[in-house]
């Protein structure tokens, strides 16, 4: 993997104990598969970028994905809410959007808390 190295005590994102190592970038996957599968450069970055449009396009129509042994992707709706700016303490309406969840696979989770894995 060549992606850019974010080595850092913590990752405010991740939450305070969490420690990223690396990053996995879309050239990455494609460069992967290009040695993997024996494609060309060009030809593997057509296929990542097939598979990519159409695991959006499915989502963009609210279709579950679910990729067996890897996890499941699901577009949930969120109503309308009434927020607070926490600065200020006024009363702000959060409109009703689309949020995409993933949902690790038992396999996938087994791999991540092997003995190889595990800190």
């Amino acid at each position: 993997m060549t992606g850019e190295s974010a080595r850092s005590p913590s990752c405010p994102a991740l939450g305070p104990s969490a420690t990223v190592i690396s990053i996995m970038t879309k050239a990455d996957v494609v460069e992967s598969v290009c040695k993997e599968a024996g494609f060309s450069k060009k030809e593997s970055a057509e296929i990542v970028e097939m598979v990519f449009d159409t695991i959006k396009d499915t989502l963009e129509r609210a279709e579950k994905i679910k990729l067996s042994g890897f996890g499941n992707f699901i577009v949930r709706e969120k109503k309308s809410r009434v927020g607070r700016n926490p600065q200020t303490g006024t009363e702000i309406e959060i409109s009703a959007r689309r949020v995409l969840t993933f949902r690790p696979s038992q396999v996938l989770k087994n791999a991540l808390n092997t003995t190889n894995g595990a800190r």
